[in-house]
Formats: structure tokens, C-alpha cells, sequence
């Protein structure tokens, strides 16, 4: 197959790179529930740190070799490492031109002919367009850019109670209220130098803004209590870059994302722990980046992110009784950004198809389900798991976290209601706001998208539309046979106590 793959940015990987997020991931995904080129991936990342970093002896000898040792993954890493591997992966389709990449472009038109998608046009940052035809064309934008130059039917936000008759739906659709977004940064910590920014021009607002939440929050955002994601009740947290383990029972933010211990590495190669900077404290939610206004959104979620680095080198209270740690250093250089700010904002949420099948709360929510597994769907496409983590939103709304099941993704989700040869190859599948919180990870949306590609070049080897693939049995079949030929894992493990 041919492929022409358009990137918003200079870097490949969205989350993994531009969007700066080390991975968030399952507590099995060592030994299953990834697909193997994303097994790849993961031995790869360490990989390059054996072969391009100074790591100690005993670190380069751990199998598992998680270079931040961060507590939020077992794979918390600097985001150019996975912008190498990956470009390492795809190097061999570039050179034998069956890739083409296009960076700083974004789609700005289709030519739609019925329920066919003909061409979509890009743009590059400098002004240049060009125009795409294909086959079938995959949505793996950020936020679900294609569907509405394409027509595609979409639906954003909380969907009603009536329309999906999910436990945490509203009985009203709110459409505009979306999950926070956060613009995230990176920083480490030079004991005795002074590296505090120029405080920024929104700071004022920041330090004394109060969330207006429901369930309430409990006081201000920058702060070191926050609302516990699960029972809502004020939570506190630590701050303490200085440290090298979270005392037992507490939270040590700092070390929560650390992308690079210090420790992992020869004396002298950090100046100190390098930690990745995506908490509640600089979630934005006063608004989303889908209408108008998204620019000056994304405007206020940088000045929010910078207010909140500003307030923790200047203001915020240290375990000691002090104030601030001027030594924590903005690290623009690990972000490839003149800001210091990631290359673009994390997305929780985008426009997600009207599909052939919609996954639902009842479908995975723990709570919600009379057995202990999840639905089991006929057309699985691969697997996932994670809670259903939703954000606070636009719309007011405090956390929603509720446990959920190892679940599989079903191939009618992403596939549109009637549009033919495009398919949803992200967050924009066909899931709810419920349970978009639980497949918006890493893991979860890698698979997504490598089986949106597997099922066009299936469609295009065949003959037949990815619809006709999902309604019939033997072709379903023996686009399943090729998913497992390929690594994706179908099912999960079924464990019979003895």
C-alpha cells in the first residue's frame, strides 16, 4: 500500500511526542494488551536509552528499564526519544516511498461526491496546499478535523441519558462541555540557581482563581489539595523535586511524571530529575479548542501552565515551611519549543463519529455490568483498559472516575453510519463522553489507529468496504486471521479459578 500521513507539527506521535505525555498504561501491559508493533515500540524507547544514554550498570541491566521512574507508567521517558524510535520505525516505508510524511499540515477542505470521500486538501504552515486522493482516508487528527470538512456525522460532548441511557449521562446533552485540555511542560531542579520566568501577564488570575465546580472544588487551583478524581473529596498532594521517593502514602508530584532520574544515569549527566508538568493544577477548562474561540483558549491554558510554574518557583509552600524553588528549570529544549511549552496541547477529548456501533458505559463500566467482564464484541479489532478517567469540563462538571474492564474494541466503532472509505483512526471512534475515558490512552489509541490502517488496506485488497467486511462472516473472519497474524490481540486471557 501507499500512504500519505499528514502531522500538524514537526514531530510524529501526538501524544507520545508533541503533546509531551509519557505513556499511561495499563498494570499488564508487560506481558499482554498492546498489539506487537506496539510491544515494538516500548522495547525500542528502551533500547535507544541502552544504546544512546550513559546509563548505570544496574539500570542498563533491568529488563524493565523505566528511565524516569515515574509512578504514573513503567515506561516515563523524554519525548525526542520517542520521536527517534518512531521515526527509526517508519524509515524503511519512507526510503521505498510507500510512506509519504507531510509535517506542519493540517486539512482545510473535501471533496465529498454522495457518501464518498474524493480528496481532502492540506495545508502547509508556510501557505502551500495540496490536494490528496485516495482510497480510503483515515481521521487520526487530534480532534476530529476531517469529519466536519467531510461531512461526516459527529457528535461531541455529553451525550443525554435518553439518547444512550448511560448511569453518569445527563439528562440533557450539553454538546459544549468538553474535558479539560493542558498545555504541558517539562522542568528539573538545579539546587541553588535561580531560574524563575519573567512572571506571566495572566498570573494574577491564576493564583486566586477558585474552580467553580460541581461537585465543588476544594479551594484554589494552585494549590497542593485538590479534588480526589474517585470519591471528589479534598485531596492532598506533595511537592518536593528534591526527593527521590514519594514518602509511603503521599503523592509526590514531581515524581508522578519524572521523565529522567537523575540516578538511572552516570554522575554528571543531569543536573537534576527531569519531571513532565500534566496535573490537575494546569488542566484548562474555561473552555475547548473546537469553536471560534480556541485560539484564545489555548492562549489562556499556556498563561494558566506558565502561572502555575511561576507560582511553584516563587509561592508555593515547601514541606520545610518555605516558599517556592527558584531552581526549577523551564526545559523548552526537551519540548523542541521556543515557550518551553509542548509543541501542542494534550486532547482528552475530540469529535467522535456517529458510528456503526457506539461502546457504551453498560458495555465496560464495572458497576454497570452484571458479569465480570466486559461486553464481548463479535467484530473485535483489539483490545484496551483503563478506568473511565473524564476530566474536569467546560461545562462545570468535577471528575467522573469510575472503575472499568478489560474491554475490546469493536470494529463497528470505527466505522461512520454512511460514510464509505473513511474511518476513525483515534480518539474520534465511536464512544461516548463516558467511555472515551477510558480509550483515550496511549496503548488504546495506538491500536485504534494501526487497525483503522489494517482494515483500508483489507478493504482495498478485497474489494470490499470495511462495512461489508463487518457484516460478513467469512470476510470478518479473515480480517481477524490477518489482525492476529499481524500481533493484535483480539481477546482477553480468560482466568478460571481451579
Amino acid at each position: 500500500m501507499r500512504v500519505v500521513m499528514t502531522e500538524e507539527t514537526d514531530w510524529l506521535g501526538g501524544q507520545m511526542t508533541s503533546q509531551m505525555v509519557p505513556p499511561d498504561e495499563h498494570p499488564w501491559i508487560e506481558q499482554f494488551g498492546g498489539t506487537r508493533l506496539y510491544r515494538e515500540y516500548r522495547s525500542r524507547v528502551r533500547g535507544y536509552y541502552r544504546d544512546h544514554y550513559p546509563l548505570t550498570a544496574e539500570a542498563r541491566g533491568r529488563w524493565n528499564l523505566n528511565p524516569g521512574d515515574g509512578s504514573v507508567s513503567r515506561l516515563t521517558h523524554e519525548p525526542a526519544v520517542s520521536v527517534a524510535v518512531l521515526g527509526a520505525m517508519l524509515a524503511p516505508y519512507l526510503s521505498g516511498g510507500q510512506l509519504t510524511v507531510l509535517y506542519d499540515t493540517v486539512p482545510v477542505r473535501a471533496d465529498v461526491g454522495g457518501d464518498k470521500v474524493r480528496a481532502v486538501t492540506v495545508r502547509h504552515k508556510s501557505g502551500t496546499e495540496k490536494t490528496i486522493t485516495a482510497a480510503y482516508f483515515v481521521d487520526a487528527t487530534e480532534q476530529g478535523d476531517l469529519l466536519p470538512l467531510a461531512g461526516v456525522e459527529f457528535v461531541t460532548g455529553f451525550e443525554s441519558q435518553k439518547e444512550t441511557d448511560e448511569p453518569h449521562a445527563p439528562a440533557v446533552a450539553q454538546p459544549a462541555n468538553m474535558q479539560a485540555f493542558t498545555v504541558c511542560f517539562a522542568v528539573d531542579y538545579v539546587a541553588g540557581e535561580d531560574h524563575a520566568i519573567e512572571k506571566p501577564s495572566e498570573y494574577g488570575f491564576w493564583r486566586d482563581y477558585v474552580p467553580a465546580m460541581k461537585p465543588a472544588w476544594p479551594g484554589k487551583l494552585l494549590s497542593w489539595e485538590m479534588s480526589d478524581p474517585v470519591t471528589l473529596k479534598p485531596r492532598r498532594v506533595m511537592f518536593d523535586p528534591a526527593a527521590e521517593k514519594s514518602p509511603p502514602g503521599e503523592l509526590n508530584l514531581f515524581i508522578y511524571r519524572r521523565i529522567a532520574n537523575k540516578r538511572n544515569f552516570a554522575p554528571g549527566s543531569y543536573a537534576g530529575d527531569v519531571s513532565l508538568v500534566n496535573w490537575p493544577q494546569n488542566d484548562y477548562w474555561l473552555g475547548d479548542l473546537l469553536g471560534n474561540g480556541a485560539a484564545g483558549h489555548l492562549a489562556r491554558g499556556k498563561q494558566l501552565s506558565l502561572s502555575l510554574l511561576y507560582w511553584m518557583q516563587t509561592e508555593a509552600p515547601r514541606p520545610d515551611g518555605g516558599q517556592g524553588w527558584k531552581g526549577l528549570r523551564l526545559r523548552g529544549d526537551l519540548a523542541g519549543t521556543e515557550d518551553g511549552l509542548a509543541k501542542s496541547p494534550y486532547i482528552r477529548e475530540a469529535r467522535r463519529i456517529r458510528a456503526e456501533f457506539t461502546v457504551l458505559e453498560q458495555h465496560v463500566a464495572a458497576d454497570a455490568r452484571k458479569s465480570k467482564e466486559a461486553e464481548v464484541f463479535a467484530d473485535s479489532v483489539g483490545v484496551g483498559s483503563y478506568r473511565i478517567d473524564l476530566h474536569p469540563s467546560s461545562g462545570g462538571d468535577n471528575y467522573v472516575d469510575v472503575s472499568s474492564l478489560p474491554f475490546q474494541i469493536p470494529l463497528g466503532a470505527l466505522i461512520p453510519r454512511r460514510v464509505e472509505n473513511l474511518l476513525a483512526g483515534s480518539k474520534n471512534l465511536g464512544v461516548t463522553h463516558i467511555t472515551n475515558g477510558c480509550y483515550r490512552l496511549h496503548p488504546v489509541e495506538w491500536n485504534i489507529g494501526e487497525a483503522a490502517g489494517a482494515v483500508a488496506a483489507e478493504a482495498i485488497r478485497t474489494g470490499h468496504p470495511p462495512r461489508h467486511l463487518r457484516k460478513t462472516g467469512a470476510l470478518l473472519a479473515g480480517l481477524q486471521t490477518r489482525l492476529a497474524a499481524q500481533g493484535f490481540e483480539l481477546n482477553w486471557p480468560r482466568v478460571t479459578a481451579r
